[in-house]
C-alpha cells in the first residue's frame, strides 16, 4: 500500500504539465490535468491524519481570538512550572526551539515550542545499521520520564508503530498524529503532551500522580513519524487542537552542540542566542543533571 500512495504522490505532479488547460482547448492539457486526481490516494489512505492537520489549521483562529491576538511567548510568558527532559542520558534536539526560526512548528500553535528528541552517535546517525527495522534505532524502547510532577489526565495506549522505509516517507498505521501519547496537568494552565509511544509501555492511567523522573513509557514509533523519537511540548489546555503551546523553561540541564548533527540534518544550525540553558534548540546535545531528578 505504501509503495501505492508513493508512487501516487509522484505522479500528481504530472498535473503541473496541464497547467496549459487554462490557456488553450487542447485536450491533451486536460488529460494532464487530470493526474492531480492522484492526490486523493495520498488523502484517503490517511484520511484521518488529513482530518486531524485540517482541525488544527481551523483551530488557528480560534486560539487567536481566545488569547486576545497575544500568544505566549518567552518575553510575556512565565511558565509556572521548571522542566526536565522527559528522558535520561544524552538525547539530541533534532526539531524546536523558543523562536520562528528554530520553531517546530511556528504555525501550528499548539506545537510552536514542542520539541522532537532522538539518540544520534558520534557520526551523527539515529540507527545503527538496518533502518527499516525500529529496534536498530538508538532510542527505541527508552524509557520516557515525567518531566515534572503532576496528574495524567489521558493516557492513550492502541496504536501500532508506524513502520519505518529509511527514507523519510510514513506510513500511517495510527488514526492519530500522535499515536500513543500521556497528557499530565502539571499546574492551572499547563498540561506536557509525550507522543509517539512505544505500544504496550505506557504504564500510568488518567488520574495517577506522577513524579518527576518517573518511568511512564517507552520510546516507540507511533502515529504520524518517520522514526522513533519523544515528541514533547507544553500546552494551556487538555485539547492537542485547540490549546496553545507554551514556552518550556528547563531546569538543572546540561547542553552542547550534537557532534556531526550536520550528517543527520542538512538545515542550518543556529547559534544560540544566550548560553541559557532553561530554553534548548535544534542541533543541541542535551541531558539532565543527575542532581536534578
Amino acid at each position: 500500500m505504501n509503495r501505492i500512495v508513493s508512487i501516487s504522490g509522484k505522479l500528481k505532479y504530472i498535473g503541473l504539465l496541464g497547467l496549459p488547460m487554462f490557456f488553450s482547448d487542447a485536450p491533451i492539457w486536460k488529460y494532464l490535468w487530470l493526474f492531480w486526481l492522484f492526490a486523493f490516494v495520498e488523502i484517503f489512505a490517511s484520511l484521518s491524519i488529513f482530518v486531524q492537520s485540517l482541525q488544527q489549521l481551523i483551530a488557528i483562529p480560534y486560539i487567536y481570538l481566545f488569547h486576545g491576538f497575544r500568544l505566549p511567548d518567552p518575553n510575556n510568558y512565565q511558565p509556572a512550572i521548571r522542566y526536565s527532559l522527559p528522558f535520561s542520558g544524552e538525547w539530541t534536539v533534532v526539531n524546536g526551539g523558543p523562536d520562528k526560526e528554530t520553531s517546530h512548528s511556528w504555525s501550528i500553535l499548539t506545537q510552536r515550542y514542542a520539541y522532537d528528541f532522538l539518540i544520534l552517535d558520534d557520526n551523527g546517525q539515529s540507527c545503527s545499521s538496518d533502518k527499516t527495522l525500529l529496534p536498530n534505532y538508538y532510542c527505541y524502547g527508552r524509557d520516557v520520564l515525567a518531566p515534572a510532577d503532576g496528574v495524567v489526565v489521558k493516557a492513550i495506549d492502541k496504536y501500532p508503530d508506524s513502520r519505518t522505509y529509511g527514507n523519510g516517507s510514513v506510513d500511517h498505521a495510527a488514526k492519530d498524529i500522535r499515536g500513543n501519547y500521556i497528557v499530565i496537568r502539571h499546574a492551572a494552565k499547563e498540561y506536557s503532551l509525550l507522543a509517539h509511544l512505544l505500544p504496550h509501555s505506557i504504564k500510568v492511567q488518567a488520574g495517577r500522580q506522577v513524579k518527576r523522573g518517573e518511568p511512564i513509557a517507552q520510546c516507540g514509533n507511533s502515529g504520524n513519524t518517520t522514526e522513533p523519537h519523544i515528541h514533547f511540548q507544553i500546552q494551556d489546555g487538555q485539547s492537542f487542537l485547540a490549546s496553545a503551546g507554551l514556552p518550556i523553561s528547563f531546569a538543572g540541564i546540561e547542553t552542547k552542540p550534537a557532534e556531526n548533527y550536520a550528517k543527520f540534518d542538512p538545515r542550518q544550525v543556529y547559534e544560540q542566542k544566550e548560553r541559557d540553558t532553561s530554553t534548548i534548540q535544534r542541533g543541541s546535545c542535551v541531558v539532565n543533571m543527575e542532581s536534578s531528578m
